[in-house]
């Protein structure tokens, strides 16, 4: 870990450039931080029923705990129904390029949805997917082995062009740091430290590229839905997300 942030210095020092770090949440307390979070609660309904991809998870305030300095989001099947917890620092930390990334060990099994991510802060103005999204991790159970980097605009929302899947072999096991460097020219993903797919496209009107303006963080397990899967094995319940820390950097 070490040795990854210590490229990530050299970089921005090469380029002229000292990273700086703005902001962090390491979950050293014994609740989360509320003026740095917020809860998403429940289906989404009525604005975004299963939440925009036929999810059929509720989001509740008691999917999680901290302890020993994580963060631990803990999905259940309960009798029929399925609970998770999703995040987000909207209204409270937005940051305009950077580089962001998160320490974490994801859950497994087919149905699961881990994922760490970013909107555009002027979603409610404009709607998504005009607002931009960042996916800088993002697991579904059903393809072991897999990790999914994705951007999505109004230009290539929906099954979007613009992702790339990796495998990385012994992904599941452990903790993995997960990053992406956000600047004007490009947004480029890492996993423990290796480049996996950048973006950088010719064209920058909105809805090719609506990232040139502050983005928000969230994270979060869904269950099934469109990119989960129908199929869902309820034999791994309880599976959780466990997230070290996440640190944002500025030049």
């Amino acid at each position: 870990m070490k040795y990854i942030l210590l490229l990530f210095f050299l970089a921005a020092c090469s380029s002229g450039e000292k990273a700086k770090l703005v902001w962090e949440e390491d979950f050293n307390s014994e609740v989360l931080d509320a003026s740095k979070w917020s809860y998403q609660l429940g289906d989404g309904c009525p604005e975004l029923c299963g939440w925009g991809n036929n999810e059929p998870q509720i989001y509740t305030r008691n999917n999680h705990e901290l302890r020993d300095g994580k963060l631990y989001i803990t999905v259940k099947k309960e009798d029929s129904i399925y609970t998770s917890t999703r995040i987000t620092t909207k209204d409270k930390f937005e940051f305009k390029y950077g580089r962001v990334e998160a320490r974490a060990k994801i859950p497994t099994g087919k149905g699961v949805w881990p994922a760490f991510w970013m909107l555009g802060a002027n979603i409610d103005e404009v709607g998504w997917p005009l607002s931009g999204e960042i996916d800088i991790l993002e697991y579904v159970g059903k393809e072991p082995g897999i990790i999914f980097t994705s951007l999505h605009t109004q230009d290539s929302h929906g099954n979007t062009i613009n992702t790339r899947k990796t495998k990385i072999d012994g992904i599941e096991e452990g903790f993995h740091v997960y990053a992406a460097d956000w600047s004007p020219e490009k947004i480029e993903f890492f996993v423990d430290g290796k480049s996996v797919y950048t973006f950088s496209p010719g064209e920058r009107s909105q809805e090719v590229w609506p990232f040139d303006q502050p983005f928000y963080l969230l994270l979060n397990v869904a269950v099934g839905g469109n990119f989960g899967g129908p199929e869902i094995d309820d034999s791994i319940f309880p599976q959780q997300f466990v997230v070290d820390y996440i640190r944002v950097y500025k030049p």
